[in-house]
């Protein structure tokens, strides 16, 4: 712990806090955009999975990802070296209703758009014309939801139900368990996932990828948590996420040189890069478009409903389902578990029940090595 506040010392010292930040962004993101590109690590995909009756390859990988992600931040909470009552799921009040209702859209959003934020981010990386145009709708209307013309109807659909009505948001508090036994159980279904993926003969490369992204959750709330402690400015104790950070990225290109310098603005970039190299070390990269204006428009729709529901969820399929979970945010919970459901009856509604087979779009989860 020591020895990595010295190192961050030394790099604020040379770059400032600021670069600092924007690099230990890029430096997550690159790793966790490579990891999930080679793990196909995407929760639109295993909803659509769990939704028609079994458990897969798709389920297992976010089954891997999530416990992982759990298991290392409390692990680190254990160990002394993170206190997670300082992340912002925990230490300021959240929206309940926002969390079910924007989980709802964000949900039946990433069905329609084939994949969910993050996958959108790495999949337009390797080529995917849909994902990048879908990807920057996704994020203009998080922008406008934050602060443009759809925030009052963000704030109220957010104010009915707050976690100020229940006492908190701590679901460990709530329940009365301490992070001992938070992490135990944590760390039981960590490899009950990895037997799940050992008999269902998932590539152990791509199990193996899978942990390592879930690694990447504890690894940026450390970062953040570190960098509270050695920075002259405060520092928000932060971990992955993509709603936010991809307004906030977004809003880079438009504001003057030097504004705006955060961990959340080098880890979209660094994602973006992460997976393009990877992609390419592995020659994946391929160009992909749409096949008619009749699914661009469900695309856009999609990525749209994403847009709002994220920012009004507190977080997309990561910063909610998996980063807010990790630290046991119950709003994280409530959004995760609208956005199973909605996906699911999605799926069902639109993909099983009206669209034909012949005009559908391939997945954007679709592998070109598949």
């Amino acid at each position: 712990m020591d020895m990595l506040a010295s190192v961050l010392i030394a790099v604020v010292d040379r770059i400032g806090e600021d670069w600092t930040l924007v690099l230990g962004g890029a430096i997550v993101g690159a790793l966790f955009g490579a990891f999930a590109q080679q793990s196909r690590f995407c929760l639109r995909a295993a909803t659509v999975e769990f939704s028609r009756g079994r458990i897969g390859e798709k389920t297992t990988v976010w089954l891997v990802v999530f416990t992982a992600a759990v298991f290392g931040t409390q692990a680190l909470s254990v160990a002394g070296m993170l206190n997670t009552s300082e992340a912002r799921q925990i230490a300021s009040p959240q929206s309940l209703s926002g969390a079910a209702i924007g989980g709802l859209l964000f949900g039946s959003g990433m069905i329609l758009a084939r994949g969910c934020a993050s996958r959108l981010l790495v999949l337009s990386a390797t080529g995917n014309l849909r994902a990048l145009l879908s990807g920057l709708v996704f994020a203009v209307v998080a922008q406008a939801s934050l602060h443009g013309f759809l925030s009052p109807l963000r704030e109220a659909l957010a104010r009915p139900l707050t976690t100020i009505v229940i006492g908190g948001n701590d679901l460990l508090a709530m329940t009365h368990l301490d992070t001992i036994q938070a992490v135990t159980a944590a760390g039981i279904a960590l490899v009950l996932s990895v037997i799940v993926a050992t008999r269902q003969h998932v590539n152990p490369w791509r199990a193996a990828a899978a942990f390592m992204v879930g690694m990447m959750v504890p690894a940026a709330w450390l970062f953040t948590h570190l960098m509270g402690g050695v920075a002259f400015e405060p520092v928000q104790m932060n971990s992955l996420t993509f709603t936010g950070p991809s307004a906030d990225t977004l809003m880079l290109f438009l504001t003057p040189p030097g504004s705006m310098l955060d961990f959340n603005v080098g880890l979209v970039p660094g994602v973006f890069i992460g997976a393009f190299l990877a992609a390419w070390l592995t020659g994946q990269l391929q160009l992909q478009g749409f096949h008619d204006g009749q699914s661009m428009r469900r695309y856009l729709l999609g990525a749209a409903m994403m847009g709002f529901g994220g920012m009004l969820a507190g977080g997309c399929a990561v910063g909610a389902g998996v980063t807010g979970a990790s630290v046991f945010a119950m709003t994280a919970w409530v959004a995760l578990f609208a956005m199973w459901l909605s996906a699911g009856v999605t799926d069902w509604i639109v993909d099983r029940h009206i669209e034909k087979p012949a005009v559908r779009e391939p997945a954007l989860e679709t592998h070109p090595a598949e």
